[in-house]
């Protein structure tokens, strides 16, 4: 669970401006919706492509994820 998320700071901007009742459901509305989504895309990408290379390939894109992010601090304390 994510704690001060920007979806959950949006829904505070807007309740504190807007009926709690309509941010709600709106708000409620929305995680459906995005789940929803979530779960047909996930079904469709499982039915093109094997667990174990879709395991494999998320694994690498993490790896490289954290090669940029490794390479961001080292640029940015050179820098300093």
């Amino acid at each position: 669970a994510e704690f001060g998320d920007k979806t959950q700071l949006a829904v505070v901007a807007l309740s504190s401006t807007h009926a709690a009742a309509a941010v709600w459901v709106g708000a409620t509305i929305a995680l459906a919706a995005t789940s929803a989504l979530g779960i047909l895309a996930g079904r469709t990408v499982l039915q093109r492509i094997p667990l174990v290379l879709l395991h494999r390939l998320s694994g690498a894109f993490f790896l490289l994820l954290a090669a940029v992010a490794a390479w961001q601090a080292y640029a940015a304390y050179r820098a300093a």
